[in-house]
């Protein structure tokens, strides 16, 4: 066999000489520096446009090993112990890619997978300045999941013929994964939801770029993507733009990903309590009440049904389809790695299906990805749909706006990195100790004296802050300081030792997190100010920025099963 395929004429299989490296997240060959058996590189197809290309580590010289006391049984035995390691070296690598569900399952089996027939099967798009280069660095996470509705492959014309042939963002999911990775949340954007969609920059096959034109008042958020030539980084800014938060990724997904994700898993466990036959529909679904395990072209049927939910609406659908994918990721960790025929099946079927931006396009960075969110107990990832309401600008209202209460509460949680479930105590006990920052006395509000300085905050916060201050909550020693230096992720408010109390009575005033608080070590020099910097999550003067302790809306664990009350 050649290098490229299960393995080389010496027995040694191409997977074995594939290590990651942990200093810089890429792959890189690593061979046997024996002299009597040199090994030729592996062969290496042509690297993607933009992508990284994994270094070369020579093979090291001069570290032969003393032979061991049986080593005059000859070569053959020599032979079968260099196997033995290969295969146990091939075993490790093979259980470290388990993975979660749609978003993990691209990561599940690349330690073991051929590396260049994976990097051959991802498609990556340029989308420019939009995301980040973290992959699972420091600090939360936020993936965007796009379910793209385009009709291209065998059967799907079934489900409506788009002029379109990119598609649209039907399906969408902000996979929120928290800093200390003990908990993620994941979030349905609805495709009918009413918002604004930002002016975006987008590349040209040419190189060239060109801005695509936002919405001119709001529109149906399933057009941030497709429409006019909108790509992935415009979805990013939409819900950027509806959350507040920065969207680091995105992996895109099509019609033919769900039936074939669904078919290597092995099928995926559904319950209905009614039975569902829509014999009109665009689905052609056809399943018995109680429990059914489908795939395939079932799968996709499933997925896009609303005949038989209780309003056959959009959003009926969208919780049907989280069961689905809570349902996946069972699946996955509790079969599929247990099973590496499964896992090879599962690999290649994701990977061809799958878009991602170039910050993860490579098999490397996708299984960091998904060895890092495989951590994460099923019980601590919390599903839910993004809070809305029936517009109330349709007299038969067909699309939803924001909720404007439950919305801001939700995002308002994300944006702090607070978890929608109970994760253990000694994960817990970090965010405790900041906590503590607010538990002590409070100084009067005449007392306080800070300067205030807008890093980041909407134009003119500083001085609507300061008025706020001054006027209406009593604290004459407060001044406004323009800009800050630089700008800043959160709000923070920096005060030495002995401004405690200052700064608890300020933070009872503004609303402030405790993770706002950020004590320094020395006392300051008699009335020095406290430094409070507004960053983009203060929206106005009086409007509290520390998320809400408990909200108000439908949510399920992934844990959770669906025929199980």
């Amino acid at each position: 066999m050649d290098a490229r395929s299960r393995g080389q004429a010496d027995g040694t299989d191409p997977a074995d000489q594939w290590l990651l490296n942990p200093a810089t997240g890429e792959y890189e060959l690593r061979l046997d520096s024996s002299p009597a058996q040199p090994k030729a590189p592996r062969p290496r197809s042509a690297p993607r446009p933009g992508s990284a290309t994994p270094a070369r580590v020579p093979a090291q010289r001069g570290r032969r090993a003393a032979p061991a006391p049986d080593d005059t049984a000859g070569p053959g035995r020599r032979q079968r112990k260099q196997q033995k390691k290969r295969s146990g070296k091939k075993k490790a690598l093979m259980w470290t890619g388990g993975a979660l569900g749609l978003v993990l399952v691209a990561g599940s089996a690349f330690a073991y997978y051929w590396y260049d027939r994976l990097y051959g099967n991802i498609n990556t798009i340029d989308i420019g300045g939009v995301g980040s280069d973290k992959v699972l660095a420091d600090g939360p996470v936020n993936i965007l999941i796009i379910g793209n509705d385009v009709r291209t492959g065998e059967g799907n014309e079934d489900y409506g013929n788009l002029d379109n042939v990119t598609g649209h963002a039907d399906t969408t999911l902000l996979f929120h994964v928290s800093e200390d990775r003990t908990n993620a949340t994941v979030v349905s954007i609805p495709r009918d939801l009413m918002t604004k969609i930002p002016d975006c920059e987008t590349k040209q096959s040419d190189g060239s770029t060109k801005v695509i034109p936002g919405s001119t008042g709001t529109t149906k958020f399933n057009e941030s993507y497709g429409v006019n030539g909108r790509d992935p980084g415009c979805t990013m800014l939409a819900v950027e733009e509806i959350t507040d938060l920065q969207v680091d990724h995105f992996m895109m997904f099509d019609f033919n990903a769900v039936k074939t994700l669904s078919t290597a898993v092995g099928g995926v466990k559904v319950c209905l309590e009614e039975p569902v036959k829509d014999v009109d529909g665009g689905s052609k679904l056809d399943l018995r009440a109680g429990e059914s395990t489908i795939q395939g072209e079932d799968a996709l049927s499933f997925l896009r049904n609303r005949h038989g939910l209780k309003n056959e609406s959009d959003l009926d659908r969208i919780e049907m389809q989280q069961k689905f994918v809570a349902s996946m990721i069972r699946q996955l960790k509790e079969d599929t790695l247990d099973s590496p025929s499964k896992m090879l099946d599962v690999a290649d079927a994701a990977t061809k299906s799958l878009t991602v931006d170039k910050g993860i396009g490579s098999p490397s960075k996708l299984l960091t990805l998904a060895k890092e969110l495989s951590k994460i107990d099923l019980k601590n990832i919390t599903l839910m749909t993004a809070p809305v309401i029936d517009n109330p600008d349709e007299p038969t209202p067909v699309t939803v706006v924001l909720d404007p209460v439950k919305a801001p509460q939700v995002f308002s949680r994300l944006q702090n990195d607070v978890s929608f479930t109970e994760v253990k105590k000694k994960e817990k006990d970090a965010k405790d100790k900041q906590a503590a920052l607010l538990m002590g006395p409070r100084a009067g509000a005449s007392e306080i004296h800070v300067d205030v300085l807008n890093g980041g905050g909407p134009q003119g916060a500083a001085q609507e802050t300061l008025a706020w201050l001054q006027t209406g909550e009593g604290v004459a020693g407060s001044t406004n300081k323009g800009n800050a230096p630089a700008d800043v992720d959160r709000t923070r408010l920096e005060y030495a030792p002995d401004q405690a109390d200052q700064a608890r009575k300020l933070a009872d005033l503004m609303g402030l997190p405790a993770s706002a608080l950020k004590p320094g070590t020395t006392d300051a020099a008699g009335t020095e100010p406290m430094t409070l910097t507004l960053g983009p999550d203060f929206k106005k003067a009086g409007v509290p920025i520390a998320p809400p302790k408990k909200v108000d809306v439908k949510q399920s664990q992934a844990n959770e099963k669906m025929c199980e009350k």
